[in-house]
């Protein structure tokens, strides 16, 4: 695949090209450039391999002129996030280039265990669409009997390592990427994050720019100390020289799908203070020597409070966008598996719906890409399935535009403003 499979897309380019005639004149920002772009700020909801539905949103933002000022992003939405403020300065399109990483990445490259992990994955990852036959009924037959015999070496190791998969290949993968923007550290990342020469507020707007600078939020969760960390603003609390660290290590970290990867390990380092963490996170207890760190969906996979002023009309909205609606139907909760797996959803979405809910004016900012039958796991996802995915996000974000009304939306604002009066 290439570039070209995604964006020459005949659904793609008829998408696009009806956005740009019928919006071209549309309001979304009071913050824009010389060149015309208005900013936004961006938060990406985590989703494992659906994130490729995050790239055909963000792609179709970027042709019709809308540039993102602020990133935040948990799991797969922090790829993506990371990779926004990576690949290129904050006034230029960096969607496209994205598209081509992802392109020539084989996800499933990502499942980096020992061999007896990896054969025991691959079994287990038949598709229900495949067709029934005597030559796939005794294969089946017989891969099952050997996943016996990986059966206690894989237990072995998890418990061992808490985890599958190492994330090693993920971790190089992405700093590999980023040493070609000439990124190595968070002081490197940070000096590309600066805010556009010739940034201004549209006429009429009785404010400035000058207090506004691009900020970047990735999500992870720290299981010692059950905190939500947010990087890079967080990374005093783990390291004595945090403007080294390489931000892989912070996706690294919000990726970790706890069992299916190993948790990121961290040795807090001995001159980290205390009082640091009394005052970010409120944890008054012994430091642990190491931090663990697991995917940051387990706390707060849709971190859309992190950009939020009270009492203030915002000069640039934050857009959210969501992989799927996952309270559109009941749990499941006959089987032990399925009643663990409910206590678990709603233990990692209490946090963010509690925000949408005493912030009901967010419901104009927020889209959901229907990400159809698509398994959130499938990491030998097909060509198609990717363009499928990125087609949806596409779909998305025409149906957002479309529908988001800036000046509306500022009036909520200032309404819930008056009312707090």
């Amino acid at each position: 695949m290439n570039t070209e499979y995604f964006t020459q897309n005949e659904e793609i380019q008829k998408i696009i090209s009806n956005l740009k005639n019928d919006i071209s004149e549309k309001s979304f920002s009071d913050v824009i450039d010389e060149k015309g772009n208005q900013y936004v700020d961006l938060v990406q909801e985590g989703g494992g391999v659906l994130g490729i539905a995050l790239l055909g949103y963000t792609y179709a933002l970027e042709q019709v002129g809308i540039r993102f000022f602020s990133l935040a992003g948990t799991s797969a939405g922090a790829i993506n996030t990371l990779l926004l403020a990576a690949c290129d300065t904050v006034d230029n399109p960096k969607s496209e280039k994205i598209i081509g990483l992802m392109a020539n990445k084989n996800l499933y490259d990502f499942v980096d265990g020992p061999f007896f992990v990896r054969f025991l994955l691959k079994t287990i990852k038949m598709g229900s669409k495949d067709k029934p036959s005597l030559k796939r009924i005794i294969l089946t037959t017989l891969k099952l009997f050997g996943n016996l015999l990986f059966i206690v070496p894989v237990v072995v190791y998890v418990l061992a390592r808490k985890g599958l998969n190492k994330g090693t290949n993920f971790r190089n993968w992405i700093s590999d990427i980023l040493k070609t923007s000439r990124i190595e550290s968070t002081k490197d990342l940070l000096n590309l994050r600066i805010k556009p020469e010739g940034l201004y507020l549209k006429k009429g707007v009785d404010r400035t720019v000058d207090d506004l600078h691009p900020k970047l939020k990735i999500i992870a969760a720290e299981i010692t100390t059950e905190t939500r960390v947010i990087f890079p603003e967080m990374n005093n609390l783990f390291w004595n020289e945090p403007d080294n660290i390489n931000p892989a290590d912070y996706l690294r970290a919000s990726m970790s799908i706890p069992i299916f990867f190993h948790p990121l390990k961290v040795a807090i380092e001995n001159r980290v203070k205390k009082e640091d963490w009394k005052r970010y996170v409120k944890y008054k207890g012994k430091l642990p020597s190491v931090a663990h760190f697991v995917d940051g969906g387990v706390l707060s996979n849709f971190p859309i409070d992190v950009f939020h002023k009270n009492n203030v009309i915002p000069r640039l909205p934050t857009f959210g966008v969501k992989l799927g609606d996952d309270r559109n139907q009941v749990s499941k909760v006959g089987t032990v598996t399925k009643f663990l797996l409910a206590i678990f959803n709603s233990a990692r979405h209490v946090l963010d719906y509690q925000f949408l809910l005493t912030h009901d004016d967010y419901e104009h900012l927020i889209q959901k890409i229907d990400i159809g039958e698509h398994n959130w796991l499938n990491f030998s996802i097909s060509d198609e399935d990717k363009l499928d995915l990125f087609i949806r996000g596409a779909k998305a974000a025409d149906e957002f535009l479309r529908k988001f009304n800036w000046d509306k939306y500022k009036k909520i604002r200032e309404s819930l403003i008056l009312k707090q009066l």
